[in-house]
Order: structure tokens, then sequence, then C-alpha cells
């Protein structure tokens, strides 16, 4: 493991960065030692003005070009599944974190500190938290208290995408459907009414559910709308009296979340429904010339994210936002994780024609 005196060389290869990153332990709340060499590597970069708030790196040129686009990526993890330090076999790269997204943080570093006269003007964003709960993320955090080193024409997340671009991204509800009975003692089942087995209707009414497939800016988005638990029970000879159903509705980004609450709340007309938690999608923005230029550097189609990220804060911003980095998103988080390094490569080739 590195210890505190390490430096970061962004001049190094993207494998050899990558690999140099995920040795470094940055779990949520834990990113200070990574932040501290993300902050030292680009305060050397005469052409970058750099900026830290707690453990988020906002870097930025200032050129004057008339179009300013957005690079981001965060610098934490989950916990580790003994996924550290890194290995390499064959033509992949494993340990914690390098799928999601310390791949992706190392193609921005390196365009960082070597695309000195873009196009456009870059921010680059290293942030903290965005693996835990909203209120700790390093994004809405500036987002909230300097939303003026977030404006773009054009953000660009480097979560993992198989190195292609997933535009937009799914807004998601999470609700909690409640059933009413009666309580009894189960020897005598028939002076009670088991909420439990009426909640056998709410099921029903998922089964046969059909979610849209909805086209927002020329992409396909699938919604759904699911039972992720259920909740029930007093004692093993008790009949229950409530139970609840968790749903989780994922919404294409053409819905609002007010919308996205109605449609739930007109889903399920005479339950108690409680929504629990709920995020705006984002719409792709492929019609911008910032995003269809870079769609044409990337030169492959470009597919609706399922899923919610934090391109949906820039949404919330007005600022059109796309993922696009290195690794399959499927790996993220798992035991098993990796990276390809030939998916390392191209995202830093592609990102670097269109920069420069």
């Amino acid at each position: 493991m590195p210890n505190a005196d390490r430096t970061l060389d962004l001049s190094t290869d993207v494998v050899a960065l990558t690999a140099a990153l995920i040795d470094v332990p940055s779990q949520s709340h834990h990113e200070e030692q990574l932040a501290d060499l993300v902050h030292s590597a680009l305060a050397g970069c005469a052409h970058l003005k750099v900026q830290r708030f707690g453990n988020t790196i906002v870097a930025q040129t200032h050129l004057g070009r008339p179009e300013r686009v957005l690079i981001g990526g965060h610098l934490d993890t989950v916990p580790s599944a003994g996924n550290m330090p890194h290995h390499v076999a064959g033509d992949k790269l494993f340990g914690l974190g390098s799928c999601d997204m310390k791949g992706g943080v190392a193609v921005a570093l390196r365009l960082a500190a070597s695309v000195s006269t873009p196009r456009r003007d870059i921010t680059y964003v290293f942030y903290e938290c965005e693996e835990v709960e909203g209120e700790f993320n390093g994004l809405q955090k500036l987002a909230d208290e300097r939303p003026e080193l977030l404006e773009a024409d054009l953000a660009i997340l480097m979560e993992p995408s198989n190195a292609g671009i997933e535009a937009g991204c799914q807004g998601t509800l999470r609700a909690e459907i409640s059933v009413s009975g009666v309580r009894a003692h189960s020897a005598r089942s028939w002076l009670g009414d088991n909420a439990v087995h009426a909640a056998a209707d709410v099921l029903q009414i998922l089964r046969e559910y059909l979610p849209r497939r909805p086209i927002v800016d020329g992409l396909e988005y699938r919604e759904g709308l699911s039972a992720v638990a259920i909740s029930a029970g007093v004692a093993g000879n008790v009949i229950p009296d409530s139970c609840v159903v968790t749903v989780n509705y994922r919404f294409a980004p053409d819905r609002s979340t007010a919308e996205a609450k109605a449609h739930v709340e007109a889903v399920f007309e005479g339950y108690d429904v409680v929504v629990v938690d709920l995020a705006a999608g984002a719409r792709p923005g492929l019609d911008r010339p910032a995003a269809a230029e870079f769609v044409a550097a990337v030169g492959q189609a470009p597919a609706p994210k399922f899923g919610w990220t934090d391109v949906a804060r820039f949404s919330a911003m007005g600022t059109p936002a796309l993922n696009f980095g290195p690794g399959d998103p499927s790996l993220a988080h798992s035991a098993d994780e990796h990276v390809s390094l030939e998916q390392l490569r191209a995202c830093e080739a592609h990102l670097r024609t269109w920069l420069a």
C-alpha cells in the first residue's frame, strides 16, 4: 500500500496510473489521502486553476473559449472485498474501484495534466462520497454552495459504460405500499384478516403492470416497477394486521419527479402509498452541439443509461450530461471488479481527440 509521502505521476501510462489509484484506499468518507495526492499533482499544472473543497478537487482552464465542458469522476469506493492491492491478469486490471471508477479518474487526470490548450475550456471535478447518501456527495455540495463552478455546455461523467456513451439516466422512486388487516391468534385465523394474504392483490398489480418504453431524444428507455421488499409478521402464532410492500419505480427522463409520484399513486389507487426516496432522471441532451461532436468523435451510437447517476444533478441545473468511462458497469462493487486495459486506452484516446 502507498504511504503518505507518495506522489502521483500523471505523465505515466493510463494503466499504471489506474493501478496507482487503486492502491490508495479511498472508501467513502475516507478519501483524504487520495484527494491530497490528486490536489498536489494537479497543482503543478500551470494551465489549471485548482481549488479544493473538503476532499473534492476542481481544476479549470480559463482560455476564453466560447464553450466549456465538465469532466467528472468520484474518488471514493465501496468497502473492500479483499480486492486490494491491484493485479493484472491478461488484458484486465483487477482491484477495488478499478471499474467504478478509478479507471475513469485516471483517464481524466491524464487529460487534465496534458491537454493544456483544448478547443473548449474544461472543468475537471474529482469528488468525494458518491457511493453513500446524497447529503455527503461532493458534487451536490458544489451544486449547493458553488454552482458557478459546475456551469458547462456539456458534462461528461466517467462512470463505467464499456467505453461507450450512455446518455442521460433514469429517475428512481421508492415507495411503501401498506395493506391493513385484523390481528388474531393463528389457531382462530377466521377471527382475523391476514394482511399478508391481502398483499397478494398488490403483487398482482405488479405482475400485470406494463412498463413504458418511451423514446427520449432518440433513445429508447425501458421503465420498470418492481417489488423489492415485503415486511410483515408479528409472531409465529399471530395473524399479521399489517403488510408493507416496497416498490421501486425506474422512470424515463421524460417524466418529472411529480409525474412519477402521481403515476405510482394512480397504479396503487386505494392503497396507502408513502414515497420514501425520489430522484429525477436526466435527459440525454444529444441535440447540443458539444454532445453531437462528442458522439461523432467516439464513433459509436449512444445508448440510454439504465440506472441513476450523478448526471441527474447536471440535468437539474439545465446542463446536458453523458456517462462515458472504461469498465463494465455490471462489475461495479463486485469482488471480481476489473477494467479492460483496452477500454482505458480507448476512452483516453477518444476524449483527447475531441478535446484537443
